[in-house]
């Protein structure tokens, strides 16, 4: 999910809570809990779907963890029994990639930690390997990392070769140092990688995706032990190559925005080339409120040249200084001798929830295998 915990994003309007947690969820979620003995369905909708409005998202699961655990047992292995007990089928495990489950299925992990990490780790754990087959356990098995680290990690070495992939997925998600959304975990962000070495040649893209996102965040904090990683991976030959090719760019999307010569290096591409900026333009040097802003850049090189095109915008903020932001362009290779054109029409989102434009002088550069070419001023008004 892209976008942040108080469930908005997408435009105005739009609230990524009211489409997940609604009157039509909180009916799935409390046909399935009917299964247990006194629960009371219509009991748990109606006090669910009243208490929705003005909670933000994250506050909202833990308002319907609430409602549930008010109907269940006192004690907290019988309460995981029922938990268990109320679980939708598993997801289905046929498939590859984007079956990551409705977040009304978070419940079990909220209760877990609320309930079981200090007293019944062991059942927690249990719960959480059951439950993370329907939602992933990615934020709560994250408590059970700080409050018992080795205990947790032995756990995760088991789940790294379960026969699920939501389970294997489990192990690199969950322990990610820069999990969006999640709280930090307190581990040494070196001591996951043994698991990572484990998981990372998975025939699961869901798996993959979330070593190479591991990675990512691996790279931010000791961008050596990233490359390292990558490397090793690629001598051991476990993985497929086209594969690990892919979860390569993936993992070093940041250091390439970055313009890292290192990553460059390990991708492929040379991170001294020898090129010019033949031309470069804007559209126009005033673009106005609903004007995409457009662009036109010409490369040429001597030599046949595989190069990764991004461009930096220098966006002004609120305070009038201003802070660059990288997009990708695209991957190309130029010809030795024969001038590469790209062209770019970039929407200018004014009222993103994520990133609000200000008016005034922006400027524009090109990235190319790192190095920066150009400089250009235009203006923005609303």
């Amino acid at each position: 999910m892209a976008r942040g915990p108080d469930g908005k994003g997408g435009g105005a309007g739009f609230s990524l809570a009211d489409q997940l947690l609604n009157t039509d969820s909180l009916h799935d979620l409390a046909h399935e809990y009917a299964v247990l003995d006194g629960f009371d369905a219509d009991r748990f909708h109606t006090k669910a779907l009243a208490g929705m409005a003005e909670r933000t998202f994250l506050d909202r699961l833990d308002y319907v963890a609430d409602c549930i655990d008010e109907q269940l047992a006192a004690d907290f292995p019988t309460k995981a029994d029922q938990l268990e007990a109320a679980m939708p089928a598993r997801l289905n495990p046929s498939l590859k990639d984007d079956d990551f489950g409705r977040f009304i299925h978070s419940i079990p992990g909220i209760l877990a930690v609320r309930h079981g990490l200090q007293q019944h780790r062991e059942r927690s754990l249990d719960l959480l390997y059951a439950a993370t087959q329907r939602f992933s356990m990615e934020f709560y098995i994250r408590p059970f990392l700080n409050r018992w680290p080795q205990e947790t990690l032995t756990r995760l070495r088991n789940w790294a070769v379960d026969d699920n992939y939501h389970v294997r997925r489990l192990v690199s998600e969950g322990t990610r140092p820069k999990l969006p959304w999640a709280k930090n975990i307190d581990l040494d962000p070196h001591v996951p990688l043994e698991l990572l070495d484990m998981v990372h040649a998975d025939g699961t893209r869901f798996v993959t995706r979330s070593v190479a996102n591991h990675l990512n965040d691996i790279w931010k904090i000791d961008p050596v032990a990233a490359y390292e990683r990558l490397e090793t991976w690629r001598d051991v030959g476990r993985q497929d190559a086209k594969e690990l090719g892919w979860m390569t760019r993936h993992a070093l999307r940041s250091a390439v925005k970055a313009g890292a010569p290192e990553a460059l290096a390990l991708l492929g591409y040379n991170a001294h080339p020898s090129l010019k900026l033949a031309g470069f333009g804007l559209a126009a040097e005033r673009f106005e409120r609903g004007v995409p802003l457009q662009f036109e850049a010409t490369l040429q090189a001597d030599v046949d040249l595989p190069v990764v095109i991004d461009y930096i915008v220098h966006f002004v903020k609120a305070n009038g200084q201003t802070a660059p932001k990288t997009f990708k362009l695209k991957n190309a290779e130029i010809k030795a001798g024969t001038p590469l054109t790209v062209k770019k029409v970039h929407k200018l989102k004014w009222d993103a929830t994520t990133f609000r434009i200000f008016p005034g002088v922006h400027r524009i550069q090109m990235q190319v295998n790192g190095m920066l070419l150009g400089d250009l001023k235009f203006d923005l008004v609303d």
